[in-house]
C-alpha cells in the first residue's frame, strides 16, 4: 500500500500504540479519585503536561488536553466570543480556514458576532495589511491557520502576532495542526493567545489534542463538570490519550530535526514531474509547507482517478477530509481566484516522513496512466 493521505490522518506510529496499551493497563484509574492508583495516574498527567510544554516551549499551566484539532478550535474560538463578548462581538478570520474554524464562526453570527473573513493572493495567503485594516475597537479576536490544510500555504503568523501585541484587549488564535512537525513556530512571546493541536496528524492517535492557552487567557468553557484542565475541558482526563500525543509530539519533533530536508525533496520530485504531465495545473505554491502538493486535472472527475490509484492501492484524497464527501468546488481554491473546473478538479497529495522516492515513483506512474486512460475514454 502507498499511502498519500497524511493531511487527512497519519498511521500510529508502533511506539505510540505501545504507550497507549501500557498507560491503559498499568495507569486506569481516574486521576481525580483521591486514593493513591488515583495519584500516580494524576502524576503521570502532569509529567505529560510537563513533557509537551517543554517540547512547545511553554510553561504546563498553558497546556490543556483535549480530543483533538475540532474540538481545540471550538473551545478557542468559542470560548473567547462568548467570555469577552461585552467588549465587543467582532472577529477576524479568514476564507481558507479549516471547516472547523468556519463553522464555529458562522455558529457565532447567530448569536450575533460579526466576522470578517479576510480574501487570500492567488497563493491563499492573506494580505497582513488587509488585516490591520479590518482591526476595529470592537475586534476580539483574530483567528488564523499556520499552513493550509488543502494547498500547504504559510500564513505570516510571525508579523499577524507582532500586530496582536499592539491590541492588548485582542486575542490571536492559530491552527497549528497542518504546521506541527513540519514548518517550525514559536509560541513564547509570539504574540499568540491559542494554538491548536491534533494526536492524529503527527501519528498519534485519533481522539487526541493539545490546546496551548496562554496565562491570563480566559475562556468561556464548553463543558461545565468536575474542572478538570483548569475548568476549561471538563471531564476524566483521557490520561492514556494525554500520553500518547506527547509520545507522537516528541517523536515528530525529532523527525523534523533530521529528515526535514527529504519532505522537501520530495515534494520537490513530486512538483518536477506533475508540471511535465500534461494537463495538470499545480495549485500549492512555491513556498508551501514540505508534505502537502495539490493540483488539478481540468476536465476530468478527482474521485475517478481516486478510484483508479485506490483500486492499485495508492490512496490520495481531494480535499480537505472534513469536507472531501461534499462534491463541490474547493472553497480554498476558488478563494485564492482559480476556476471552478480547477477547482472542482483539486486532488491533494500528502507525504509523511515514511514516504519514500520509491513510492514516489510509483505514485507518479500510476496518475500518468490513470490521466492517459481517462482522455482516451473521453476521445
Amino acid at each position: 500500500m502507498i499511502y498519500l493521505d497524511n493531511s487527512a490522518t497519519t498511521k500510529p506510529d508502533p511506539a505510540v500504540l505501545q504507550s497507549f496499551q501500557q498507560v491503559s493497563n498499568d495507569f486506569f484509574a481516574n486521576p481525580s479519585s483521591v486514593h493513591q492508583f488515583g495519584a500516580k495516574a494524576e502524576q503521570l498527567l502532569l509529567k505529560a503536561k510537563e513533557q509537551a510544554a517543554q517540547l512547545l516551549g511553554v510553561q504546563k499551566e498553558e497546556i490543556i488536553f483535549t480530543s483533538g484539532g475540532t474540538e481545540g478550535n471550538n473551545i478557542a474560538i468559542k470560548g473567547i466570543a462568548l467570555e469577552h463578548q461585552q467588549r465587543g462581538k467582532h472577529i477576524i478570520t479568514s476564507q481558507v480556514e479549516h471547516p472547523s474554524v468556519i463553522e464555529a464562526c458562522k455558529s457565532l453570527e447567530k448569536l450575533g458576532f460579526e466576522i470578517t473573513y479576510l480574501p487570500v493572493d492567488e497563493n491563499g495567503v492573506v494580505v497582513v495589511n488587509d488585516l490591520v485594516n479590518s482591526i476595529r475597537k470592537d475586534t476580539i479576536l483574530i483567528s488564523i491557520m499556520h499552513v493550509n490544510n488543502e494547498i500547504g500555504s504559510i500564513q505570516p503568523i510571525k508579523e499577524i502576532g507582532e500586530i496582536a501585541k499592539a491590541y492588548p484587549k485582542l486575542f490571536f488564535h492559530v491552527d497549528y495542526i497542518q504546521g506541527i512537525g513540519k514548518v517550525p513556530l514559536d509560541l513564547e512571546d509570539s504574540g499568540i493567545d491559542l494554538c491548536t493541536i491534533s494526536g492524529h496528524k503527527i501519528h498519534g492517535l485519533k481522539g487526541t489534542g493539545i490546546l496551548y492557552v496562554k496565562k491570563r487567557t480566559i475562556l468561556f468553557p464548553l463543558f461545565h463538570g468536575g474542572n478538570q484542565e483548569q475548568s476549561i475541558r471538563s471531564g476524566t482526563e483521557n490520561l492514556a490519550g494525554a500520553v500518547t500525543i506527547v509520545k507522537a509530539l516528541r517523536l515528530i519533533k525529532e523527525h523534523e530535526r533530521k529528515d526535514i530536508s527529504n519532505l522537501y525533496n520530495l515534494q520537490q520530485q513530486l512538483r518536477n514531474e506533475l508540471e511535465l504531465t500534461e494537463g495538470v495545473e499545480i495549485n500549492t505554491p512555491n513556498k508551501a509547507a514540505p508534505h502537502i502538493l495539490n493540483f488539478s486535472v481540468p476536465g476530468m472527475k478527482p474521485e475517478v482517478i481516486i478510484h483508479m490509484l485506490g483500486e492499485q492501492d495508492i490512496f490520495i484524497s481531494t480535499k480537505s477530509a472534513c469536507s472531501s464527501k461534499q462534491l463541490d468546488e474547493s472553497k480554498v481554491l476558488l478563494a485564492c481566484g482559480y476556476s471552478n473546473d480547477r477547482a472542482a478538479s483539486a486532488l491533494r497529495i500528502s507525504i509523511s516522513y515514511e514516504t519514500t522516492k520509491n513510492e514516489i515513483d510509483t505514485f507518479l506512474q500510476a496518475l500518468q496512466k490513470a490521466i492517459k486512460q481517462f482522455k482516451e475514454v473521453l476521445e
